[in-house]
This record gives C-alpha cells, sequence and structure tokens, in this order.
C-alpha cells in the first residue's frame, strides 16, 4: 500500500538526533515531533509570552511545533522526518525579533 512503510524498508533503524546540545534517539521514519515526544518532551517552543508549545495539530496547519533544523529556522517538526545525524535546536517568539 502506498504511505505505509515495509519490512526492510529501514524502518525500526535507530537514528540518532541532537536537541539543544543533548543526544536523543529514535527510528528511522518516524517525524521530528515524534522522536520529541517520545522521548518525553512536550513542547519545544514559547512565545512572546513564555507561554510553552508542542504539538497542536499534528498535521502542519497551525505551527505550533515550529523549531530549528540543522541551522534552518520554523521547520514544522510534525512535517518533517527526522534523519540520523540532524541538529534540532528549540525556538523563542523573541529570536530574531
Amino acid at each position: 500500500m502506498s504511505g505505509f512503510l515495509a519490512p526492510g524498508d529501514g524502518t525500526n533503524r535507530p537514528i540518532r538526533l541532537t536537541v539543544d546540545g543533548e543526544p536523543v534517539t529514535g527510528i528511522a521514519g518516524q517525524t521530528v515531533a515524534g522522536v520529541l515526544l517520545a522521548a518525553g518532551r512536550m513542547s519545544w517552543r514559547t512565545t512572546r509570552s513564555g507561554a510553552p508549545r508542542g504539538v497542536f495539530c499534528g498535521i502542519g496547519a497551525c505551527f505550533d511545533c515550529v523549531l530549528t533544523v540543522n541551522g534552518v529556522p520554523d521547520v514544522r517538526a510534525c512535517r518533517r522526518r527526522a534523519a540520523d545525524g540532524d541538529e534540532i535546536r528549540t525556538q523563542s517568539r523573541l529570536e530574531g525579533a
């Protein structure tokens, strides 16, 4: 079936990324949001008021889950597949203001 990962296609392969300099492990095929949630991180961005944000809609419509991936800001964590070696940085609405 289209869209589903089959055995032998690299799934269940462990991957490692860093989040704010700390190592985090995931499984190939997971989104960045999936890896972060599995690691117990419920938020990774703050608003101007300091309120925490993480996954809200989970389909890429709301932009609550944005973070910086490999130096690229405002990446939606729910839409991007995590890759081995990714460097993730949490964001604050105050950055670049």
